[in-house]
């Protein structure tokens, strides 16, 4: 075993470390180690992005209900078979994914009241003027024009009702969790000019791919992860038994029935009687009622006994004073 130093010595190298007369490089040019080579490993980056991927449970479900209410939305709209499907789902920092959408035509960004940020729907090129060409009447098996070049104002403002169609089922696809009132704040081309959050914020992409007869392309819905916090609970709450329990029509029974009306009556005794004598009754009969007037009345609900009461007037009018429920074990 190598000695131990003492103070002085310790004090003595600390001080030569420190004016430099020791170097701390471990490494001289004739090291005898091999190093392996390695990548660099952001451990706190990866912890966070595949925090990102789990912080929004079940956004999947939303995205598929959108691709399908958007798919019958656009054959209505454009009177062409469409379908679209949903291709996945990627975390990104904003200012990364805007820098890697370099061949995004039109980018449309909206308004998704009352969740703050909104969210942006890029469009490649392809998609952008192949839609064009069949809104201006073109045919769906043609092959579509590819001008090397992003699309004009007018050919923007053209696109801005597919978007518009867009944001409708995106608030129909939302409407089992929260009550949105998607709208297009604008529509432009160049990605410098939608920075709807920070640059570093984290923002959730849903990828789609649509097909026109024999077109095809590709575009994106993009939601801030701060637009999409506040329904968290929501969205991982939505195929629980709790919400499908609280929700459609067990809630709408719940408030009709509310609402129904129903007959209530203050009931101070009864007759029992043959038919006959029913019959045989005319005016001035006199009828003997087995009733106590110390006892309460039985209040009578949908001829269901529920409540006693005892009898008395206020204002003028006659009125009865609960005074206890009827409870079916007595």
């Amino acid at each position: 075993m190598e000695p131990i130093l003492n103070k002085e010595q310790i004090a003595e190298l600390l001080l030569a470390i420190k004016s430099g007369k020791v170097s701390t490089d471990l490494r001289g040019d004739d090291s005898s180690f091999d190093m392996a080579n390695v990548s660099p490993l952001n451990l706190f980056q990866m912890s966070s992005t595949s925090d990102n991927k789990q912080r929004i449970p079940n956004l999947d479900i939303i995205l598929d209900n959108f691709a399908y209410n958007f798919g019958i939305s656009l054959t209505n709209h454009l009177q062409r078979n469409v379908t679209i499907t949903r291709t996945g789902i990627d975390t990104f920092e904003f200012q990364e994914y805007l820098l890697s959408q370099k061949d995004a035509g039109a980018i449309g960004v909206l308004s998704m009241d009352p969740l703050k940020n909104g969210a942006l729907m890029l469009l490649d090129t392809k998609l952008c003027f192949s839609l064009i060409e069949i809104m201006l009447g073109a045919s769906s098996e043609m092959e579509p024009l590819q001008p090397n070049r992003k699309p004009t104002t007018i050919e923007l403002n053209i696109l801005k009702s597919t978007i518009s169609q867009a944001c409708s089922d995106i608030d129909k696809s939302f409407a089992q969790i929260i009550k949105l009132d998607s709208s297009i704040v604008k529509v432009e081309s160049n990605s410098r000019l939608v920075s709807i959050v920070d640059a570093d914020a984290d923002v959730l992409s849903g990828s789609f791919q649509i097909k026109v007869g024999s077109l095809s392309g590709t575009f994106d819905i993009v939601f801030p992860v701060a637009t999409l916090d506040p329904v968290r609970d929501q969205l991982r709450d939505l195929l629980t038994v709790k919400t499908v329990h609280q929700s459609g029509w067990h809630d709408s029974l719940l408030a009709e029935i509310e609402k129904m009306s129903t007959s209530i009556v203050a009931q101070s005794g009864t007759i029992s009687m043959p038919v006959r004598r029913v019959m045989t009754l005319k005016k001035g009969d006199i009828l003997d009622i087995d009733y106590d007037p110390n006892s309460p009345l039985k209040v009578l609900v949908e001829d269901n006994l529920k409540f006693f009461a005892t009898p008395g007037t206020i204002s003028g009018k006659k009125a009865i004073r609960l005074t206890g429920v009827y409870d079916q074990g007595e």
